[in-house]
């Protein structure tokens, strides 16, 4: 399973509804409204790059109100849960 982050920016005037557009998508697992540079942070899970690729530049970059993506692919996933899980009582 390929996960990646995707920083989205919106058009003014799209923040109101985009959010769940976005998380409507397939392959789309979650989507944060964000303060800083960008508007929304995606989580992406899929099982190729092909499948990576169909969904952000066909899915969420086609999306209306979306101005500009950038994607990062996780290379490993750390979590609390896991730490947990390996070192836990």
């Amino acid at each position: 399973m390929i996960t990646a982050v995707v920083l989205i920016r919106a058009e003014k005037g799209a923040l109101p509804k985009l959010g769940e557009e976005l998380a409507a998508i397939p392959g789309v697992s979650e989507v944060y409204s964000v303060t800083g540079d960008v508007d929304f942070v995606a989580m992406i899970r899929a099982k190729e790059h092909e499948d990576l690729a169909e969904i952000v530049t066909r899915r969420i970059a086609q999306v209306p109100g979306v101005a500009r993506t950038q994607t990062h692919v996780a290379f490993k996933a750390y979590s609390k849960h896991d730490l947990e899980t390996l070192f836990g009582p």
